[in-house]
């Protein structure tokens, strides 16, 4: 008859391979687990041109989507979906959840939690959809005790503003349909969300004007990955990046996500920051 000491050094010794094995996959980078799993997990959240869902058939689509399609086809893997917003995007990351998070700007806060690649996902600029009988032009028009202002709870436009508004009140919201709600409801004076969505939900709800109060603020998004030594799966998807941007892939995906809302792409500013001036 064996010992207990005998059972409690199997035991320990499971315990300890068990131990083992998790920090192994811990300590697998990004690329490896990719290859290894045959999945590329992608954040997918609400909103338009980003990213959103047909209701009728259950499917992603926008920029952020067809560009993580793109990724997951040269990696040779499938493309899963994860449902996430913006401000859980990061913790997401951070827990394993997600390899990537597409059309999430690289903050100096964020930066210190997630990776970006060095080049630029695209651009775009931040703008306001004001409700019909307001006028402004620049951001000190808007900033009134008065004016009441929508954006979306953690996204780069919420940062922004909390940084420039002194006066103007910010209703902020866990993402975008709840602010264009608001603004169809006249619970809001505006909001305000980078130009190509405001274009989208303009067309929407068929009221306001959109502007870009001056100075213009222009911000390039990215794609925000985890922290890791081996930088493999980070330059890869910068890569990505740049040919999808230089070959138009990546503005041809914007202008499909306008046409399919009925928005005529030669009306809005393109996401090719090169293009602004012509």
């Amino acid at each position: 008859m064996k010992s207990l000491g005998f059972y409690a050094r199997v035991i320990a010794a499971a315990l300890l391979s068990t131990v083992s094995i998790a920090q192994a996959a811990e300590s697998a980078s990004t690329w490896k687990q990719i290859h290894d799993s045959g999945e590329l997990r992608i954040g997918v959240a609400q909103g338009e041109p980003w990213f959103f869902k047909d209701p009728a058939t259950e499917e992603w689509n926008g920029i952020g989507y067809n560009v993580g399609k793109d990724i997951a086809k040269e990696l040779g893997v499938k493309l899963v979906t994860v449902e996430t917003t913006w401000g859980n995007s990061v913790a997401a990351l951070q827990s394993g959840q997600i390899d990537l998070m597409l059309v999430l700007d690289p903050t100096e806060e964020r930066r210190k939690a997630v990776d970006f690649p060095e080049q630029p996902f695209f651009w775009y600029a931040q703008g306001v959809l004001l409700r019909d009988g307001l006028t402004a032009t620049t951001w000190e028009d808007l900033d009134r005790d008065d004016v009441r202002i929508g954006v979306t709870q953690g996204s780069s436009p919420d940062l922004i503003l909390s940084k420039t508004f002194k006066k103007a009140h910010l209703e902020r919201y866990t993402n975008m349909d709840e602010g264009v709600a608001a603004f169809y409801a006249g619970r809001v004076d505006g909001l305000s969300y980078f130009h190509p969505a405001l274009a989208l939900q303009q067309a929407k709800v068929r009221k306001g004007t959109l502007i870009l109060p001056t100075p213009i603020v222009a911000v390039s998004t990215s794609g925000a990955v985890r922290y890791e030594d081996d930088k493999t799966f980070r330059d890869f998807v910068g890569k990505e990046f740049a040919k999808l941007y230089e070959s138009g892939t990546t503005q041809k995906y914007y202008e499909d996500a306008l046409r399919l809302r009925g928005v005529d792409p030669s009306k809005v500013p393109p996401v090719i920051k090169e293009q602004w001036a012509k």
